[in-house]
């Protein structure tokens, strides 16, 4: 039996259009007039609230196996699902084996199995010595590849300099897959840190000064050479400088196969209006200045950055050290799955962007670069029915409650966001809806 899901806003490929969304078996239908629904339709009036397709998140550290004590499968789902994401593809480090081998990612894959409220698909992880299983990696079905070109925070998950990447390449090129970067470079945070042996790492301008521009600046340009001599699809994590822009504009304007992403907290939050301790605003690279968000919310308008993702990234409270305030000693990361629509549709408001703007960035983008714009990313005829439903209008304060993930710490808890996820439906189903989620979990590995 069909289902029909009337809205005054539906955001399609080609516009928001009022309509009813047709649903039967888990797929779309179509979109029609509301006096086209067929008669023995069932009716679901969404009133006043848009219907968008599900967010994809293409950054999440989940940690299982291995650390689901910092997060796990059923904990990060939940939290997407109540933020409006169907979609979740998961960093290979933080877990335990890390993703960088073959056996490891059935052993991911084990762990998620009967775990997950929506669906996921796994990067893999190109390390310091793995090339030998980047393309088995590529064949047993991960989405792309994360290096890290400086030391990433945990041991198990090895850098990569120049020349292991350089060896690594051909096999990344040849599998036709993304490689993913963290792009900062030692050398200026090395110089940066060593200028701040005196300097007191409460305060947030401290840790500021140790993860430079430059540290992102010299990492972006040798990628760039790298992309033009290897012909490999390159993508640039969590860009955190707006310097960056002219070169990676240049670069694309070259026709070199490049995207780029940024994180909601670099977009709400500037290094101005962090007070000294406050280390649940403690990622890498930094939140920056005032003036840098607006360079970077420009580069969203123009094209250069293609999407906005998490990076969620928890860890158990204890780790941020909130009882010293170092920026020095806290794990660097924040996790937003549950709060992310709703803080960049807030800051959208202020800035005049639509829904429309917003499904790009946070829909149809990431799934691209995931290689899964045929599968999400769009309410499209025949597709899986993978949509939220989502009001525009609601204002709510951030509660810990609402933040659904393992640990209940955010650095957005007491803040006033407009727009809240009311629904949000896997092949038809809800699995959240309106703060309760489905009884059993049903998400699954999406593949290629």
């Amino acid at each position: 039996m069909a289902h029909a899901f009337l809205s005054k806003r539906i955001v399609t490929p080609h516009g928001t259009q009022p309509g009813a969304l047709l649903v039967e078996e888990g797929k779309i239908l179509g979109i029609c007039q509301p006096s086209e629904v067929p008669v023995d339709a069932v009716l679901h009036d969404c009133g006043g609230d848009a219907l968008l397709p599900g967010l994809v998140d293409t950054h999440v550290h989940i940690n299982q196996p291995g650390r689901t004590e910092w997060e796990g499968f059923r904990t990060a789902t939940r939290a997407a699902a109540a933020g409006g994401y169907t979609t979740l593809i998961d960093m290979p480090l933080n877990c335990l084996p890390e993703t960088t081998t073959v056996a490891a990612l059935e052993e991911k894959r084990h762990s998620a199995a009967g775990e997950c409220f929506v669906d996921w698909a796994p990067w893999g992880g190109a390390v310091a010595d793995n090339q030998q299983h980047i393309l088995p990696l590529a064949q047993a079905g991960v989405l792309g590849f994360k290096c890290f070109l400086i030391y990433p925070g945990c041991d198990g998950f090895t850098m990569i300099d120049q020349q292991q990447l350089e060896a690594a390449l051909p096999s990344i090129s040849q599998s036709g897959l993304p490689l993913l970067v963290h792009a900062e470079l030692a050398g200026p945070i090395d110089a940066a840190t060593q200028s701040l042996t005196q300097a007191d790492w409460r305060r947030y301008e401290t840790y500021l000064a140790s993860r430079p521009d430059e540290a992102e600046l010299q990492a972006v340009r040798l990628m760039i050479r790298l992309c033009r001599q290897y012909s490999f699809r390159l993508h640039i994590v969590h860009l955190s400088t707006a310097l960056a822009l002219s070169q990676l504009k240049a670069a694309r304007k070259e026709g070199l196969p490049i995207t780029v992403e940024t994180c909601p907290h670099y977009l709400h939050f500037a290094a101005e209006e962090i007070p000294d301790g406050a280390t649940l605003l403690k990622c890498a690279p930094p939140i920056r200045s005032k003036e840098n968000q607006c360079g970077l919310w420009r580069g969203l308008v123009d094209g250069t950055i293609d999407m906005i993702v998490t990076d969620h990234s928890p860890c158990p409270p204890a780790m941020k050290r909130e009882e010293t305030g170092r920026f020095d000693q806290a794990w660097g990361g924040i996790a937003s799955l549950s709060l992310a629509l709703s803080v960049i549709h807030t800051d959208c408001l202020h800035r005049s962007h639509t829904l429309d703007d917003i499904t790009r960035w946070m829909s149809s983008a990431p799934a691209a670069l995931a290689g899964l714009a045929s599968q999400a990313g769009a309410l499209q005829r025949g597709r899986e029915a993978n949509f939220i439903r989502f009001d525009t209008e609601a204002k709510f304060t951030v509660t810990l409650d609402k933040l659904h993930y393992r640990h209940a710490i955010s650095p957005y808890a007491g803040e006033t966001l407009r727009g809240a996820v009311k629904a949000t439906y896997l092949r038809g189903e809800p699995v959240y809806h309106e703060g309760h989620f489905a009884q059993t979990p049903s998400g699954r590995e999406v593949k290629l």
